[in-house]
C-alpha cells in the first residue's frame, strides 16, 4: 500500500478518518491555552481537517499556516477561513520551504510510513527557527507494520529526536481523550 495524496484523498472521500474526532484535543488545546506569544508563526502539517487551526484563530493567533497533502481537508479548512487562504497549503510537508518558530503535531507522525521518520526529524528541525519548537503528540504503542497508525515508544523517539532537538518534555498525557488515553505521549522538542 502507497500512502500517497491519492491514498489520502481516497481516506477522505469514504468518510475513513477515525482520527479526526470532530474537535481540538484537550493536551493540544491546554497547551495552547498556555502560550502567551500570539505572534509566533506555526505550522500544523498533515493538518486534515484541523480544529487546532481553528482554535488557534479563535485564542487570538493569526500566524498560522496548515498544510497537507490530499485536497478535500484543505478545502474544508479554507472554507471555514476563507481570509486565510495563502496560510492553507496543499503540498508535500516534505517539500515546504519557509521557517517557523513552533509545529503542532497532531496524528502526522504517525500516519507516515515508517520509513520516512528520520527524515520527519530532519525536515522538522530544518523548519523550525533556532530555538523553535516541536510540540504534541505522539503514540505510545509498540510499532507494527499494520497501520496508520504506526505506534512507536519512547526509546525510538528519543533515538529519532535527541541528536538534533533538547527533549524538553516526553512523558504520558496525562489529559488524552478517552479513545486514546494511556496510548499518547506529549512532548516538547526543541531545536537545537
Amino acid at each position: 500500500m502507497k500512502m500517497n495524496k491519492e491514498y489520502w484523498e481516497k481516506r477522505y472521500i469514504d468518510n475513513e478518518t477515525a482520527w479526526d474526532v470532530g474537535s481540538i484535543t484537550t493536551p493540544l488545546k491546554q497547551y495552547i491555552d498556555q502560550i502567551e506569544n500570539k505572534e509566533l508563526k506555526i505550522l500544523i502539517p498533515g493538518a486534515g481537517n484541523s480544529h487546532e487551526f481553528d482554535y488557534l484563530i479563535k485564542s487570538g493567533f493569526k500566524n498560522i499556516f496548515v498544510i497537507d497533502i490530499a485536497k478535500a481537508p484543505i478545502e474544508n479548512i479554507k472554507s471555514r477561513n476563507p481570509d486565510l487562504k495563502e496560510q492553507i497549503i496543499e503540498g508535500d510537508f516534505f517539500e515546504l520551504d519557509m521557517k517557523f518558530d513552533l509545529i503542532i503535531e497532531q496524528t502526522f507522525f504517525c500516519a507516515l510510513d515508517i520509513s520516512l521518520r528520520e527524515n520527519y526529524s530532519k525536515k522538522m528541525y530544518e523548519l523550525l527557527n533556532p530555538k523553535g519548537k516541536v510540540a504534541g503528540l505522539l503514540f505510545n504503542f509498540p510499532l507494527t507494520e499494520e497501520g496508520p497508525p504506526f505506534g512507536g515508544e519512547i526509546k525510538e523517539y528519543l533515538s529519532l529526536f535527541s541528536s538534533l532537538f533538547k527533549i524538553k518534555t516526553l512523558e504520558k498525557s496525562y489529559n488524552s481523550i478517552k479513545p486514546r488515553s494511556e496510548k499518547e505521549l506529549f512532548f516538547i522538542f526543541e531545536k537545537k
